[in-house]
């Protein structure tokens, strides 16, 4: 693999290739028909399943689709229940918030 590629990011890449390998398994499905489902070549199906960190991310967003499970995808980092991000925000927040002089020309 890619000397470049973290070895956490490696690890998931391979283990969601092999989850995609068995979720297809699982329901009957060839590579064949995967690929052709998803507008990609046996090929791209064969590499994406061995983890192959060079398969772009759009093929695995569609053997979700294929799979039925595209929401998985779309709610992986769900801003609305990112604590961290939300924590640091509130963190940012001023203590109190003062009303400024209205201007001569203000409604």
């Amino acid at each position: 693999m890619d000397s470049h590629i973290p070895l956490p990011v490696e690890r998931a890449i391979q283990k969601f290739g092999a989850d995609i390998s068995l979720a297809r398994r699982r329901r009957h499905i060839s590579q064949v028909s995967l690929a052709e489902r998803m507008g990609a070549s046996v090929s791209t199906v064969r590499r994406m399943e061995k983890g192959d960190v060079r398969v772009p991310i759009h093929f695995f967003a569609r053997a979700l689709h294929v799979f039925g499970e595209i929401q998985a995808l779309e709610n992986l980092l769900d801003t609305a229940k990112d604590d961290i991000g939300l924590t640091l925000m509130d963190e940012r927040l001023p203590k109190r918030v003062r009303s400024k002089p209205a201007s001569s020309g203000a409604l």
